[in-house]
């Protein structure tokens, strides 16, 4: 059971309206550093390839990087988030000021790391290993209040709000309640990219995008059929008590129960590149097309073309509007 198509030039203004939105991104901010190099021997020391440094670099990614998805897709957005005093937060603050996000409330916390994810990689975009930094403690205290006072502040102008839940401590139960307080005060959508053991804090949500293995976990089943992804989404959204599920399950495309709607979207065929990040694409699309008066099955598709995209690139990429509707019309011309 497929969801009805999406016409191209309704797409495509969808789209064009994306530069009139504002999103609210809620959630755990991070810093992926990248150390370059060659890898031309095994150390004598141990099993483990040598590599010879060339170059480093950084990207911010977690709830961040779902910012930069929604301002590289046109639309305005504002970041709410904690860090460490250190100087990876210093290189996330700035990697989120030449992404064109707006720093609504970084808060800093004097017992926390900034969470950084250090990526040893050789020049062939290979992995050889990955070191992280964290602190994944809840916040509370006068930074959890501080974050809940920006959360209703800044969610009194949004179009839409966005949680991006890692379980690295900025995504408390009462953080969420504001969140979905600050939604329904402003009758906006308040969209989830979840974590499991996060669940029961979702209530209230407009939409939560787990993959498919999150919705096994939650709903305690296996997801091998489109008759499987119907019953693990009706009984995700039971647990979760939120109004509607869009399961992201990677090369089987995407499952959306929404009040009025259910169905497959098939992925859309494309070379995969790395699938890092595609979940903050997802999110960031369909908030920006909710926020710019799509429907939700509307925005699903918006969403499943930004995600064809995003995993076509290496790393946690970002789209751009020219790009999605350059998708769109390719996908109406097939």
């Amino acid at each position: 059971m497929q969801l009805a198509p999406l016409a191209a030039d309704r797409a495509t203004r969808l789209i064009s309206a994306f530069s009139g939105a504002h999103v609210l991104v809620v959630g755990d901010a991070m810093l992926d550093k990248f150390i370059v190099g060659r890898v031309t021997r095994i150390s004598p020391e141990a099993p483990v390839p040598v590599v010879a440094f060339d170059h480093e670099s950084y990207r911010i990614g977690g709830a961040a990087n779902v910012a930069h998805n929604v301002a590289a897709l046109g639309g305005h957005v504002s970041l709410i988030s904690v860090m460490g005093q250190d100087d990876n937060g210093t290189a996330l603050m700035r990697g989120c000021r030449e992404a064109g996000i707006e720093a609504g409330c970084i808060a800093t916390d004097s017992d926390r790391v900034t969470t950084t994810k250090v990526r040893i990689v050789t020049e062939r975009n290979q992995q050889v290993a990955r070191v992280d930094y964290e602190t994944d403690k809840e916040i509370g205290g006068d930074v959890e209040a501080g974050i809940i006072e920006a959360v209703r502040q800044h969610g009194a102008t949004a179009s839409a709000i966005i949680v991006s839940d890692y379980l690295k401590g900025s995504v408390t139960k009462a953080v969420m309640m504001a969140a979905v307080e600050a939604a329904q005060r402003q009758d906006i959508p308040v969209l989830v990219d979840p974590k499991i053991p996060h669940i029961d804090y979702y209530a209230g949500a407009t939409l939560i995008t787990p993959n498919h293995h999150e919705a096994e976990i939650a709903t305690h089943s296996r997801i091998r059929s489109v008759l499987d992804a119907h019953l693990a989404a009706h009984a995700f959204r039971d647990r979760a008590r939120c109004e509607s599920i869009l399961m992201t399950r990677g090369d089987q495309g995407m499952w959306l129960l929404a009040a009025d709607a259910e169905g497959e979207l098939p992925a859309v065929a494309r070379e995969v590149a790395d699938v890092t990040g595609a979940g903050d694409t997802v999110i960031a699309a369909m908030a920006l097309a909710m926020a710019a008066g799509g429907t939700m099955i509307e925005a699903a598709h918006l969403a499943n073309q930004a995600a064809g995209i995003a995993v076509a690139k290496f790393g946690a990429a970002t789209v751009s509007p020219a790009e999605l509707v350059r998708a769109v019309s390719a996908t109406a011309d097939a």
